[in-house]
Formats: structure tokens, C-alpha cells, sequence
């Protein structure tokens, strides 16, 4: 193959090698809205496996406190601390970190960006 037709196949390279991943929330993430966000945390009972400020009796120690989680580089350890990636995460764990304790929660699109906005708001 000669050099400028491999250059010219790199686009379609790039697009096939993102197909593989799992689908992250939208682009409009950061437009949460947290209030709507804790209220959803409180109903599933999130505070049964997480301590979880703002949230009475959130005070489960099976999983990690998300104190602070706002000011973290990572989520899990591994994935990177941005809205849309923290929406995909509380919405389906498993489908980014296979083996997590973590379940799939039982989250629309638009309640998932509510929580990874009020789980930002944590500092």
C-alpha cells in the first residue's frame, strides 16, 4: 500500500476504533440539575451502599464515599471525572468497568445527567 493511501484510510480508522466502546450520556452532561439529582440518589437508596453528604441516612460503607467525589481526577479508579462519563456510570457501571460491585441503576438518560450533576456538586 502506498503512503498516501494509508494516510487517507487513518479517518476511517479512527471511527472504527471508538465502535467497540460503551455509549457515554450526552454532550450536555454538565446541564444537570443537581436538586433533581440528590432527590433521585435519595429514592434509589444509593446511601444503602455509599456515604453520601446531603442525603439522610446515606451512610453504607460497601461502597466508597462520594464525598468530595466533585474535586476527583477518577471515577472507579480508571475512568476519567467528566459529566458524561460520570452519567454513563451511575446509569450502567458494568458496561465501563466490567466486574464492579456496582450495578446497572435503573436510570433514564436525563435522571443520570440530574445525579452525575448533584454528584459533582459534592466538593
Amino acid at each position: 500500500m502506498r503512503l498516501p493511501t494509508a494516510f487517507a484510510l487513518l479517518p476511517a480508522l479512527a471511527l472504527l476504533w471508538g465502535c467497540d466502546k460503551p455509549p457515554v450520556a450526552r454532550a450536555d452532561a454538565g446541564r444537570g440539575d443537581a436538586e433533581d439529582g440528590r432527590t433521585t440518589v435519595a429514592s434509589l437508596a444509593c446511601g444503602a451502599c455509599h456515604s453520601i453528604p446531603g442525603i439522610r441516612a446515606a451512610d453504607g460503607t460497601v461502597g466508597p464515599s462520594l464525598a468530595g467525589l466533585g474535586n476527583r481526577n477518577f471515577i472507579a479508579g480508571t475512568l476519567p471525572n467528566d459529566p458524561g462519563t460520570l452519567a454513563a456510570f451511575v446509569r450502567n457501571a458494568p458496561s465501563l468497568v466490567p466486574g464492579t460491585a456496582m450495578p446497572a441503576m435503573p436510570l433514564s438518560e436525563a435522571q443520570a445527567i440530574d445525579v452525575a450533576a448533584f454528584l459533582a456538586s459534592l466538593r
